[in-house]
């Protein structure tokens, strides 16, 4: 499921028109990013949580040539999924 099919649920499951469900969709990713973005979390009871890891430095290796090369540190978003969503999937 894409974007604009999760839109379309949303908006078929909740009576609420499409420019509505866009926008709502738009804004609840703008604001994980942000919050991400200042390493706060971001919960969703029943859901889970989303979060932004620390990646440390590293050394690689090109694999085509097998050269070491050094990776950057970063940070990554993570999502941990709720029991409550676990158990919905099962």
């Amino acid at each position: 499921m894409n974007k604009s099919e999760l839109i379309s649920a949303v908006a078929d499951a909740s009576d609420a028109s499409k420019a509505d469900v866009t926008r709502v969709v738009d804004g609840l990713i703008q604001v994980v990013s942000k919050a991400l973005k200042k390493n706060d979390k971001v919960s969703i009871v029943g859901f889970g949580t989303f979060e932004a890891r620390k990646r440390a430095a590293r050394l690689g290796r090109n694999p085509k040539t097998g050269a070491p090369l050094k990776i950057a540190a970063s940070k990554t978003p993570t999502f941990k999924a709720g029991k409550t969503f676990k158990d919905a999937i099962k």
